[in-house]
């Protein structure tokens, strides 16, 4: 009986939206009306810049919907050509009642030792766990691979979701997951395979021109 071809991988390069006016200061979650500042800007474009470097020139561009995202893309979509569709899977966690508030303010409340030590233990007030944003990102990123199978993507995302979708690629626990950054503007490469996902590149804020699965 004659085997089944085993589909070419997918790179797919995680990118975090560029720099807010909030950034590290409040927890925006999926409040509507968060736009770039003038350094985010900039960083989005310095990012457009490094992917169009690639040898291997990305085919599609995916992007969550809040306008931090879809800023970011704007840049992106122009360097490569491509037209950024919009994709609900790749938003970032909800974090109901918390959403909007200082992270000074949250860091003094008793659950915060349970989001930074044992997130997969812990939902937000009204709002998701982190077990369910890493689900919701992996699924899609799962099916963005399934539409371009032999090709490179780009997805535009947020610092949870991707770090939640990097560290899941690696085999670490999500109670572990905090030890990753994903600085704004950083992208993150995996590779989807047939057998097991590859992390090429994580945090890279540098050049992409060398990014290889050897």
């Amino acid at each position: 009986m004659a085997r089944t071809p085993t589909p070419p991988p997918t790179t797919i390069l995680l990118v975090r939206h560029g720099v807010t006016g909030t950034t590290g200061k409040v927890l925006p979650g999926r409040a509507p009306g968060l736009h770039l500042s003038a350094k985010g800007v900039a960083q989005a474009q310095r990012a457009a810049e490094r992917l169009s470097e690639l040898e291997t020139p990305p085919r599609a561009l995916y992007v969550s919907p809040l306008e931090r995202t879809r800023e970011t893309a704007a840049p992106i979509a122009a360097a490569l050509h491509l037209r950024a569709k919009t994709e609900r899977g790749l938003l970032e966690c909800d974090f109901g009642d918390w959403t909007g508030k200082t992270l000074a303010s949250l860091s003094k409340r008793p659950e915060w030792r349970a989001v930074q030590h044992a997130p997969s233990t812990f939902r937000f007030p009204a709002g998701a766990s982190r077990t369910e944003m890493q689900l919701r990102i992996w699924t899609t990123l799962e099916r963005l691979a399934q539409d371009h199978h032999g090709e490179t993507i780009v997805v535009v995302s947020h610092a949870d979701p991707i770090k939640a979708a990097v560290t899941y690629a690696q085999g670490v626990p999500l109670d572990l997951f905090q030890r990753t950054m994903i600085s704004t503007c950083s992208i993150s490469a995996i590779v989807l395979t047939s057998a097991t996902p590859l992390v090429l590149s994580v945090n890279n804020t540098g050049s992409l021109k060398e990014l290889i699965a050897s």
